[in-house]
């Protein structure tokens, strides 16, 4: 399942919440043609007179449902239903776009018995001073667990499954009237996990954990379109501290940084590109370790201490509302034995 228009979430720390990325994805995927219009219809674009709900979305309201395909190697084809209400801003300045609230659920299945259900709710509030992402869910996911090398493991993984419950609470706030945010954010998981084989590279302690962590996020983003970009940069830098003085079961952290760029090269023609890195420290369960997280590559198929990779985007628009994306990437793994 591919991120709209090159989007990235990082990577996830639990592959289990894999649900949260489904949902971000339902909500920012979600028509992105809000500019430019004049006296709208309420389903018609008067700028091509094409079919275009956004008006009806974000000025009336609008309930929207959205069924989609999951292509994930790891779990298999499957589909996803998701419903998102979108809600217009008070006291809003109606000189300029400003994005509505966006609250959601959703649920999915996929080949290999992998499944999923959950709601989220995301907020542009103060005129888009303070940005706020809530999501609780549950996820029932089959894996295969491949190790930290090029060792047993990578050639004859272990199959596993693990269910969790997700809960997670973020806010980021702009600095002053920049493009600077800083914020932080709370993160839950009770995790079960059960290996269908017995393996000596699977502790018995990460079979029932609780992980509870907190975040401090830094960013700086300067998009043209926050749903759909095609010019502009964005750049993030996180650190997650799990801890046991917080109801969790383990110490551990991770160190994220991920930058994306998209390069008006012609008018039809947009390049874009995504560099992005994790460092993980203190003792995470086997299935927290950082993995490369690139669109053609299970998850959880190349993990390491630390991850690297980078990935292009090509996008050419064959109309104003039809494009062809091709993309590439190259990413590495590393193992310092820094724990």
């Amino acid at each position: 399942m591919d991120a709209p228009r090159f989007l990235s979430f990082g990577n996830l720390f639990n592959p289990a919440s894999y649900i949260v990325a489904i949902i971000l994805f339902l909500f920012l995927s979600l028509p992105a043609n809000l500019f430019g219009q004049k006296k709208k219809g309420i389903f018609k674009d008067t700028v091509d007179n094409a079919f275009d709900i956004s008006h009806y979305l974000i000025n009336l309201h609008g309930f929207l449902p959205v069924p989609s395909i999951i292509t994930e190697p790891a779990v298999g084809y499957g589909g996803v239903l998701a419903g998102a209400f979108f809600i217009r801003q008070k006291n809003r300045d109606t000189t300029r776009f400003q994005m509505p609230d966006i609250a959601g659920v959703a649920g999915g299945y996929t080949q290999n018995g992998t499944w999923f259900v959950g709601g989220g709710y995301i907020g542009f509030w103060k005129q888009d001073k303070i940005r706020y992402r809530g999501v609780l869910g549950y996820a029932d996911v089959n894996l295969k667990f491949y190790g930290n090398g090029d060792g047993y493991l990578s050639r004859n993984p272990v199959e596993f499954n693990i269910s969790t419950y997700v809960f997670i609470q973020q806010a980021i706030f702009r600095v002053a009237k920049s493009r600077f945010l800083l914020g932080g954010r709370y993160q839950f998981f009770y995790t079960k996990v059960k290996a269908f084989q017995d393996h000596e590279y699977i502790k018995p302690r990460d079979f029932e954990l609780i992980n509870s962590g907190l975040a401090l996020i830094s960013e700086y983003e300067n998009f043209d379109n926050i749903l759909s970009p095609n010019k502009g940069f964005r750049v993030n830098l996180t650190y997650d501290q799990f801890l046991e003085i917080l109801g969790g079961d383990r110490n551990f952290g991770k160190l994220t940084f991920f930058f994306q760029t998209y390069i008006p090269v012609l008018k039809r023609w947009t390049t874009a590109f995504r560099l992005e890195s994790l460092l993980v420290t203190g003792q995470p369960p086997f299935y927290a370790y950082p993995f490369i997280s690139l669109r053609g590559i299970p998850v959880m198929r190349y993990q390491g201490e630390i991850t690297a990779l980078i990935e292009t985007q090509q996008n050419i628009s064959i109309t104003r509302r039809w494009s062809v994306v091709a993309f590439a990437g190259y990413g590495h793994t590393f193992n310092y034995n820094l724990n």
